[in-house]
């Protein structure tokens, strides 16, 4: 039997890595009304990846690394623009790269940083099992805490949330 792992120490020490339920059920069926109704109550875990910084050479003049820094990844789409990697769980972010170390945050300032990086996008669950992308405005939308709601017609409209 494996240990349990938990993510602690980032205000989520009680968060095994599994996907919100709501929001793996929306990617699934890819409805873009639920997948950004259930983000805007979901913890998305970002990876973190270990970036080169500077090198030094031993007397052999193999390549050390002499500093690394952490950063969060930003994906280039044909178009040119900038999508900020996001996840919905510990197994589809292991789907992408087991190396990446995940740092667990509230939609909200997942969606904040995606802006703050000049990224039009961001791309959920990219391996899979069901990926989503939330484009721009909806970005905007999610990084200023607007809520989701599902219309009368069956649609989904934002509106600003009542204890914000």
């Amino acid at each position: 039997m494996q240990p349990e792992r938990r993510l602690a120490f980032t205000g989520f020490d009680n968060d095994d890595g599994s996907a919100d339920p709501a929001l793996a059920r929306a990617l699934a069926d890819g409805d873009e009304g639920a997948v950004l109704a259930a983000l805007t109550k979901a913890r998305l875990l970002v990876p973190v990846v270990a970036m080169l910084g500077e090198v030094e050479y031993d007397e052999n003049g193999l390549a050390h690394d002499k500093t690394s820094d952490m950063a969060v990844v930003l994906l280039q789409g044909q178009d040119g623009r900038n999508a900020l990697l996001a996840f919905s769980g510990t197994e589809s972010l292991a789907r992408w790269d087991p190396a990446a170390r995940p740092m667990p945050q509230h939609t909200q300032l997942v969606a904040t940083a995606a802006v703050q990086e000049g990224a039009a996008a961001i791309v959920l669950d990219i391996a899979g099992p069901a990926a989503g992308v939330i484009e721009t405005d909806d970005v905007r939308r999610l990084a200023a805490g607007l809520q989701v709601v599902r219309l009368e017609d069956g649609g989904y409209g934002w509106i600003e949330s009542a204890h914000g």
